[in-house]
């Protein structure tokens, strides 16, 4: 049998891109940065608390190229979390600064060639769909010059003030039995409970809304819910992965609800990494599920606790969300 050479093409594009994007987050893991903790800078001197968007849709960027968005913006210092494509600034009467440098972002899909539908209809077999990557260069507004004032412009956190009503509404409107009590914060699978410190236990309270956000994390993966596999026991690699799934999902929460706390569970570190050397897409798989997770649980806010319902809960922009499918 022939080996189709745009195939070829395809899975070997697909795991140079897998190797680009674990290689950079084992990087900055070993070098003690956790790229998705405080991924951002002040508004006085890098790129303020926000999730990326499109400057031209609205739209969220999610799963993976929001770390890798993330880690431009930081980078390379921007004041903005706001990502447009060269056509797009073209299209609003702008363009990007020549010599500027752009971003990628990624998009992986399945598709059903027409030669195929005909080979599967005649032999009465399924069709096979072909997975296929897309990689989309962006630039951040901060690289383009005449783009409208409103495209430019970064969207204001919410007041200090107004994050801790806004996680406690979220609480009790996902419904999830969220204890509050005792010196651990843990989630519960078998009975579907979450238990986390009162917020005076903290030294930081501030940093109560991320442990919350993270078990609410886990207790998304119920069966009820997502349905992740919660099975892995402490130590295991399954377990590891669900712990960067959490950790990256109360990431999201967090730049979504304007919250800037510090690292928690950076013990896990050396399990992240032993994951991520062993699998290539982990870190692709584990952003999406994340993705998903936040979404799910941000859908749960009302309009009158935070903006977010405008921003939809596919957030792909311009397709560039990586869903992880093989």
């Amino acid at each position: 049998m022939k080996r189709n050479p745009s195939r070829a093409r395809a899975g070997q594009d697909r795991a140079c891109l897998f190797d680009e994007i674990t290689d950079k987050i084992i990087a900055e893991l070993e070098a003690g940065h956790v790229p998705w903790v405080q991924p951002w800078r002040t508004a006085t001197d890098g790129a303020p608390l926000a999730m990326p968007r499109n400057a031209a849709t609205g739209r969220r960027y999610g799963g993976i190229n929001i770390l890798l968005l993330w880690s431009a913006a930081t980078e390379r210092g921007f004041a903005a979390q706001s990502w447009i494509t060269f056509r797009q600034a073209l299209s609003l009467g702008g363009h990007v600064r020549k010599g500027e440098r752009g971003a990628t972002v990624v998009y992986a899909d399945r598709f059903v060639p027409a030669d195929e539908k005909r080979r599967a209809c005649e032999a009465g077999d399924e069709a096979q769909a072909i997975p296929f990557l897309k990689r989309f260069t962006v630039f951040n507004t901060d690289q383009c010059d005449d783009l409208p004032a409103e495209i430019a412009t970064c969207a204001t956190p919410p007041p200090p003030g107004m994050i801790e009503p806004t996680v406690d509404n979220l609480i009790k409107a996902i419904g999830i039995d969220f204890r509050i009590g005792g010196d651990r914060a843990f989630y519960v699978p078998a009975e579907d409970y979450v238990q986390v410190p009162p917020p005076a236990a903290y030294f930081e309270p501030i940093n109560w809304h991320r442990t919350a956000l993270h078990e609410i994390g886990h207790a998304s993966g119920h069966p009820s819910r997502l349905n992740r596999d919660l099975s892995g026991s402490y130590g295991t690699r399954k377990y590891a992965f669900e712990e960067l799934i959490a950790e990256l999902n109360a990431a999201f929460c967090c730049a979504s609800l304007g919250i800037t706390p510090t690292v928690r569970h950076a013990d896990y570190i050396a399990s992240w990494l032993e994951v991520l050397r062993e699998d290539n897409r982990a870190i692709i798989r584990a952003a999406s599920q994340a993705s998903r997770a936040a979404d799910y649980i941000l859908g749960f806010l009302l309009d009158s606790d935070v903006d977010i319902a405008a921003e939809g809960t596919d957030s792909r922009g311009l397709k560039p969300h990586f869903t992880g499918k093989e």
